[in-house]
């Protein structure tokens, strides 16, 4: 069963813009292909732990944040 995550997806979009970074800067940040990092954006595909615990700390944001787990982007 594929689990979609649209908060998640909405959230590295929108903190991506935000930051002013491309997805092909953040492809390279991950260390995968900009085509990988596009579903990862549309949420057509999960990410590792690993790859969250990345983007929570680029973004400066918790984990549950990204999730959409709760609205407070602080880190606690």
């Amino acid at each position: 069963m594929e689990i979609k995550m649209p908060k998640f997806s909405a959230r590295i979009k929108e903190l991506r813009k935000e930051k002013g970074v491309t997805q092909v800067e953040m492809a390279e940040f991950l260390g995968c292909q900009p085509r990988h990092y596009q579903k990862i954006e549309r949420g057509e595909i999960n990410i590792p732990s690993v790859m969250l615990e990345r983007l929570a700390d680029y973004f400066e944001v918790s984990t549950d944040y990204l999730l959409g787990r709760s609205d407070n982007r602080r880190i606690l």
